[in-house]
């Protein structure tokens, strides 16, 4: 069986599909989100930001590829944030379904907010959105994160997700 190299740096394209998928569905999730007002779209946008500060603090600072370029591109932004954390505390972390809830919000909110917008008035723009954010949040991000995972030091190392989502 042929053993799969590890990056040190991934190179640029994976971090860069990576980044280009998580950014349509922060942009389609705004769009729907501003089709009730403005405020709505703000605090939408507010959650993300407030997620995106939490996945860095408290999973970037203590991975492998911390100041390093990561397979979804934030190895090096974290740098720029946050002081270095233990990797240890990362590998040994435990995670569930209930952890990764916020992190799915970011699509679920959209998603569950464009369906009474579709109900009260058609719109193929906003269908076909919706249905665009639902395929990059659920087969788009099996692929990116599949690609990733697959070449990543941290998986070897001791990775929660990689550890709960591992077929057995």
């Amino acid at each position: 069986m042929e053993e799969t190299k590890c990056y040190e740096n991934f190179p640029a394209w994976i971090p860069l599909l990576s980044t280009l998928q998580t950014l349509a569905i922060y942009v389609i999730g705004i769009y729907v989100m501003l089709q009730y007002r403005i405020i709505a779209a703000a605090l939408y946008l507010l959650y993300i930001l407030l997620i995106e500060y939490w996945v860095l603090k408290e999973s970037c600072t203590k991975c492998y590829y911390y100041g390093k370029q990561c397979g979804i591109g934030k190895g090096k932004i974290c740098t720029l944030l946050f002081k270095k954390g233990k990797t240890e505390k990362f590998a040994g972390k435990k995670i569930t379904w209930k952890d990764l809830l916020p992190s799915f919000m970011i699509f679920l909110i959209p998603l569950l907010a464009g369906i009474p917008l579709l109900l009260q008035r058609f719109d193929w723009i906003l269908a076909g959105l919706l249905v665009v954010l639902f395929l990059l949040a659920t087969a788009g991000n099996g692929i990116v994160r599949g690609i990733a995972c697959k070449y990543c030091k941290q998986r070897e190392l001791g990775c929660p997700a990689e550890q709960m989502f591992r077929k057995k």
